[in-house]
């Protein structure tokens, strides 16, 4: 009867096999996505295509963070409203291409796709080639987004670093520093400074 050895090719092969395996859970595990937020795609709140697309050069380096001054909302058809009233507002009075931020967040914590990653708002002068713009949905000047959205908003920017979206050293900024506008309010900008990644000094 012949002796199956230790260095023999079926013993080595399936030693090959194993090691394999084990590899690609591994990697499978490293790239497991964060806990993303949900988010609703244009095509969902009723978004309008985009009448010209510019593409980022990934992953990005800074994130600007605004607010809408508008009403708050809940709730799909709610925000839906909101978001589709806005677009219409951005591309045929102000001549964007698109609804300006890259997205948005609702009260009840769901994120909205406006650009979405990868392609150029309009929401911060000298930012938007560079930039990622968060908005939150309503005005945060004398009062904070509820915690959902907070927590909304960190989790998409977990995500977007672990998606390579997103530089892992990227800065966190408000509007209010980089240009002339009050966004994203008083209180919210307070509570944005606390935050991983904040720059000071952009």
């Amino acid at each position: 009867m012949q002796t199956v050895r230790f260095g023999s090719p079926w013993i080595m092969a399936i030693g090959l096999v194993l090691l394999v395996a084990l590899v690609s859970a591994g990697k499978s595990r490293q790239r497991s996505p964060a806990n993303c937020p949900t988010i609703k795609l244009k095509r969902q709140w009723g978004g309008k295509p985009s009448l010209g697309l510019h593409y980022q050069v990934r992953p990005i380096r800074y994130v600007v963070i605004h607010h809408t001054v508008t009403g708050e909302c809940s709730g799909l058809l709610k925000c839906a409203e909101i978001l589709q009233n806005m677009q219409a507002y951005h591309q045929n009075e102000l001549d964007y291409n698109d609804i300006s931020y890259n997205f948005l967040i609702g009260n009840d914590g769901v994120v909205y796709e406006g650009t979405g990653w990868g392609l150029r708002g309009a929401h911060t002068y000298g930012y938007n080639a560079i930039g990622t713009g968060i908005a939150f949905i309503g005005n945060f000047v004398d009062k904070l987004p509820s915690d959902a959205a907070l927590q909304a908003a960190k989790d998409l920017l977990a995500c977007g670093v672990q998606q390579g979206e997103l530089s892992e050293d990227y800065a966190l900024i408000a509007g209010s520093q980089v240009i002339s506008t009050q966004s994203p309010g008083l209180t919210l900008y307070n509570e944005i400074q606390e935050w991983p990644h904040w720059l000071s000094n952009p």
